[in-house]
């Protein structure tokens, strides 16, 4: 095939290489039937929204007997969020992937699903509803039969959190998960805290000591006794227990002859930088022409 003419149709349609070279297989490589190839399976409107800040979104969890996801689909608004092709969109991807091999979100966009791939699913959705969307991590945990998974999703899907447990407790699982939404620990233990995060939180301790004016031997022990604040703010076994005041989810475990195993949770849009929108600028903009 003619690389000029796939690079013309990307010009003009602002889809992808390996979209446009498909569109002029299907079309015999006819650049007008390639165009409206491509707008039929609406790729060609959801490419030219690729650039868009899409920070908003739903997170979800997923539990298939032994094996479980949590997943993180964004779009640009709240109100597409909301929107409850878009809930559907999070829940066909969730379950396709949970049963896939996929590991990576790559892989995942190209699981098989009712209607085509994932990747297919997106893009259908896409120029429907007419805003970004990208699948954007996915974390599968799997279990044996006597430990358990524990979920809680808030607000709709803005937090969703996942953890194993040992034991068979759902209940217990699930208010952990709830503390993990609510608290939001680094950690599941101060074992499993790397020896960079302790080593950088013990110079600024000492750091801030010396300036203070402590000696030397002060400042150890003053280290010591930040890290182990460090680890009650950071780590979930630590941490007291929303449901429990004056117990530490640790304990609060234990007690019921449990142990946490694993854990993950997904705030929608976190580490993205969102655009910042100035409603009486746009208007006057808008105004004036």
């Amino acid at each position: 095939m003619d690389a000029s003419l796939v690079k013309k149709l990307k010009d003009m349609s602002g889809a992808g290489l390996m979209d446009c070279k498909r569109a002029l297989e299907e079309s015999n490589e006819n650049i007008d039937e390639a165009i409206k190839w491509l707008r039929e399976k609406g790729i060609s409107r959801a490419a030219k929204k690729a650039d868009r800040i899409a920070a908003e979104g739903s997170s979800q969890v997923i539990i298939d007997g032994n094996k479980a996801i949590i997943l993180e689909v964004n779009c640009e608004t709240d109100f597409v969020s909301a929107n409850a092709k878009f809930k559907n969109l999070v829940d066909v991807i969730g379950k396709a992937v949970i049963n896939s091999e996929a590991n990576t979100v790559e892989e995942a966009l190209n699981v098989n699903c009712e209607n085509g791939t994932v990747n297919d699913e997106i893009i259908n959705l896409t120029a429907t509803i007419g805003e970004k969307i990208s699948f954007r991590r996915f974390t599968k945990l799997t279990k044996s039969d006597d430990e358990v998974f524990g979920k809680y999703i808030h607000m709709g899907g803005k937090i969703s959190s996942l953890v194993k447990l040992t034991g068979s407790n759902e209940e217990v699982a699930n208010g952990v998960a709830m503390h993990l939404a609510a608290m939001n620990p680094k950690y599941v233990n101060k074992d499993l805290v790397p020896e960079s995060d302790i080593k950088e939180e013990s110079e600024v301790l000492k750091e801030k000591a010396i300036n203070e004016g402590k000696p030397e031997a002060i400042a150890e022990k003053i280290v010591l006794g930040g890290l182990n604040k460090f680890y009650k703010e950071n780590c979930l076994v630590e941490q007291e227990y929303v449901k429990v005041p004056g117990q530490t989810v640790g304990n609060y475990v234990k007690s019921n002859n449990q142990e946490v195993l694993e854990m993950v949770r997904f705030e929608v849009g976190e580490g993205i930088e969102k655009k910042e929108e100035n409603f009486a600028e746009e208007v006057a903009k808008q105004i004036n022409g």
